[in-house]
């Protein structure tokens, strides 16, 4: 990374970081959701990206972190004996014994990252062992986020059903409400998105990263030189589900719910979508596309509901297209121009 670049990057974390003093508690908590979903699109550039594994169920893995916290949210304001609002309504009479676990904060916290890392691990192992990729490998994806939302629509009773969990007023006793929870919240959001780009940053540079991208560009070759590709496979699949883990309950904690709408074939591939916009090579692109996307989602879904997905599809068109390295490709060219232009002058 060039010197100017890292300048950059350091002065953006740090306007980022003084915008709790300058926005209001609306707009914050909106821009801190998009940044928890940033997290989500820097795995998708380790795995994509850097491995050339796509993948369009990485909703799964952001529902199975944020149902693992919201779980834990919807306890802990219980007293004892006491089941959630919809079990009662549904006729349940006790808790069921897989969310007893998450009573507890620390299974809740440790099981954001490492549920979703333990079923990614598993399915990748799976798949992978026997060699399906490619196209095929992304159907099966797309199926298991099907498959996953339609689990947690037909269990009302234990789930919440469409409706999802919702209603969390309290987090380890701190009223969520408040100004200062809202902007501490920002701030662990924040640190949780940078905190992850240095992460991938590093393995990228490391001789893991490299053996990824050996992955990606020959994928044969690498088995002819003594290399077996699927631990490295099934190692990028599973650090991109616990980011996605992670970003699930952090969108969880901003927005206030988790239902089986975040986590189906739709957000899925938008997921996908932003990665492509941003570019699937550059973690800050990924980022800022993440950022900007959503942003443009919620303004005009809130003006013209049913135009989003159409100006969402015409969007990624133009992109594939026209800007096939995405928004970075453009950063990237016209930071060689104004380097050229200077050196000539």
């Amino acid at each position: 990374m060039t010197r100017p670049a890292l300048i950059a990057m350091v002065l953006a974390v740090a306007a980022a970081a003084v915008l709790p003093f300058l926005l209001g508690s609306y707009d914050l908590n909106l821009i801190a959701r998009f940044m928890a979903l940033g997290i989500l699109a820097l795995g998708l550039v380790l795995l994509w990206g850097e491995t050339g594994i796509l993948s369009l169920g990485q909703g799964v893995y952001f529902g199975l972190g944020g149902y693992a916290l919201a779980m834990h949210l919807k306890l802990s304001g219980l007293g004892p004996g006491e089941i959630p609002d919809f079990m009662v309504w549904s006729g349940v009479k006790t808790l069921p014994w897989w969310w007893q676990p998450f009573e507890n904060p620390a299974v809740a916290l440790i099981g954001v990252v490492a549920i979703p890392g333990l079923v990614a691990g598993l399915f990748a192992w799976m798949v992978f062992h026997r060699r399906v990729g490619g196209t095929y490998f992304a159907l099966i994806t797309q199926a298991l986020a099907l498959a996953f939302a339609t689990l947690l629509i037909s269990q009302q009773a234990t789930t919440g059903g469409f409706n999802g969990l919702t209603e969390f007023p309290t987090l380890f006793g701190i009223d969520l409400n408040t100004l200062g929870a809202i902007r501490g919240l920002y701030w662990i959001t924040l640190a949780a998105l940078v905190g992850a780009a240095l992460l991938l940053a590093l393995l990228r540079a490391s001789r893991f990263g490299t053996l990824l991208r050996a992955v990606r560009d020959g994928e044969n070759r690498m088995r002819f030189l003594g290399y077996d590709p699927t631990p490295y496979k099934v190692a990028a699949f599973t650090v991109a589900a616990m980011l996605a883990g992670l970003s699930g309950a952090l969108f969880t904690l901003h927005a206030g719910v988790v239902s089986p709408a975040l986590v189906g074939v739709v957000p899925s591939i938008e997921m996908v979508i932003w990665v492509a916009i941003g570019g699937r090579h550059s973690l800050v692109g990924a980022i800022v596309a993440a950022l900007l996307v959503n942003l443009a989602r919620d303004r005009i879904s809130s003006a013209l509901p049913e135009l989003w997905l159409y100006a969402l599809g015409a969007l990624f068109i133009v992109v594939v297209t026209l800007m096939p390295r995405g928004l970075a490709g453009i950063g990237q060219d016209l930071m060689a121009r104004l380097m050229r232009k200077g050196a000539a002058q």
